[in-house]
């Protein structure tokens, strides 16, 4: 027995073999016990760690030193950089919806567009409101409208669903201030500004290939009605309406802001007053904020919404956040157990040793966490952590770590099918059985988790 726990702690097989061990037992007790996956990676990060020789001093600390355990830091280090900027994003993606700038937005691009140019139409008010609205949520504010375009257009439900829900899937997977790429940045160490670039350079032409490619192709030949009952009542009209400009405009102040001190900190002298300014003001929880108090003020309280119901709408909307928080630190935890232990580095030299690229070593690990167990926020966070020895190592830029962040992204995405909570919201507010939501849904997460992949790959190549 010594022996085998000997050949785990130190031996290079050893250490793959208690990786591989500990993904399989995180799997088992996520899927087949249905336990929470933030107390998954907890348990599983401390066995692997204590099989691993690391001291019960070093794992949890002791009363005057945890704050220098492996247990706080993995939590803390992660948490300290992400719970600012997705409870920003949040509060702002809330009031966004709750001053009917979802039904303006759309209703400008519809008449843009036309009665054939709908679906299109439909896309492009997601990838737009997908940028401050987390997936779920995006989904919940413009299914009605789906419902009513589909209904006039007198066409599939799924030839409108389809882009709009790879416009809100996108923007999820690959941009600021959504918990997946934001947590993999903070793991990976790579300025949110690069993410921004990178995340629309690969995001947009997959968004275009899986919503409006492969949506209008699909939408013909998979015919779902819209049932009477999913059209939403008239409601009365908002006599003063948030302008197009000004939703357009507090959506892109945080990403002008964040862009600007990762441009500034490329092209002027370094220690100058305009890039301090600069980098302040793109700091992106000063640039949240910023866009926070700004919506609060032109979309809240100058509109007349009164103080507590700006409090309550903010509380209601925070309430999620709590379970996305807890995986991400447990997933950062798990990861650090893993640098602490030599596992993660034993991975990173088997992936060198195969010859396989550390973008697409990213890709495929975070594919197979996705497919296996549903949630794209555990592929991310676990992904990362395992693969975070290889890129410490390997001299990266900062444009080529926001590819591999990309990658890892995309993998998160792919294959949507009963085991991911998504699947089933599509399913429920699209009038689809299960066959028909993987003919669709699916197949489209597929396709944006793979040219998404390959637009990162591209650029890669000339990175």
């Amino acid at each position: 027995m010594t022996s085998f726990v000997d050949w785990l702690q130190h031996d290079t097989a050893g250490l793959l073999t208690l990786a591989a061990i500990s993904i399989a037992v995180l799997l088992v007790l996520i899927i087949k016990l249905k336990l929470e996956p933030f107390i998954a990676l907890i348990v599983v990060g401390v066995g692997v760690a204590l099989i691993a020789g690391v001291s019960v001093v070093e794992l949890v600390g002791t009363p005057t030193s945890a704050a220098d355990s492996i247990l706080e830091k993995g939590f803390g280090g992660i948490l300290g950089h992400i719970t600012p900027i997705i409870g920003l994003g949040t509060v702002l993606g809330a009031m966004m919806e709750r001053s009917g700038g979802a039904d303006v937005l759309t209703e400008r691009l519809l008449k843009l567009f036309g009665p054939k140019g709908a679906p299109l139409a439909m896309g492009v008010t997601g990838l737009v409101l997908g940028i401050p609205v987390f997936f779920d949520i995006g989904i919940f504010i413009l299914a009605p409208l789906v419902y009513v375009a589909a209904k006039r257009g007198g066409k599939s439900l799924v030839l409108y669903a389809m882009p709009m829900l790879a416009g809100l899937s996108m923007t999820h997977a690959f941009l600021p201030p959504h918990p997946g790429p934001v947590a993999a940045a903070g793991l990976l160490h790579v300025d949110m500004g690069w993410i921004i670039i990178m995340g629309l350079a690969c995001g947009i032409p997959a968004w275009f290939v899986s919503g409006v490619v492969w949506g209008s192709w699909i939408g013909k030949r998979v015919i779902i009605e819209v049932p009477d009952e999913f059209i939403p009542e008239e409601k009365e009209a908002d006599k003063n309406p948030p302008p197009l400009w000004l939703i357009s405009f507090i959506i892109l102040v945080p990403m002008v802001l964040i862009l600007g001190a990762t441009v500034g900190n490329v092209v002027l002298e370094e220690g100058s007053t305009l890039l301090s300014v600069l980098i302040f003001l793109g700091t992106p929880t000063i640039a949240l904020t910023i866009a926070v108090l700004l919506a609060l003020y032109l979309l809240g309280t100058r509109r007349g919404i009164t103080a507590q119901e700006i409090g309550a709408m903010s509380a209601a909307a925070l309430k999620p956040v709590g379970m996305i928080l807890l995986v991400v630190g447990a997933g950062a935890f798990f990861g650090a157990v893993l640098r602490a232990t030599g596992v993660g580095q034993a991975l990173a030299d088997s992936m060198d040793a195969l010859g396989l690229p550390v973008i697409l070593s990213a890709y495929l690990i975070s594919c197979a966490l996705r497919i296996a167990q549903g949630s794209a926020t555990v592929a991310i966070v676990t992904t990362a952590g395992v693969i975070e020895p290889s890129v410490a190592a390997g001299n990266y830029s900062s444009a080529q770590i926001a590819l591999i962040v990309i990658a890892v992204s995309a993998g998160s995405i792919i294959a949507s099918h009963v085991n991911d909570g998504g699947f089933w919201i599509v399913s429920r507010y699209f009038n689809m059985s299960v066959k028909d939501t993987l003919k669709t849904w699916t197949v489209l997460e597929t396709i944006l988790s793979v040219v998404g992949f390959a637009m990162a790959s591209l650029i890669w190549v000339f990175v």
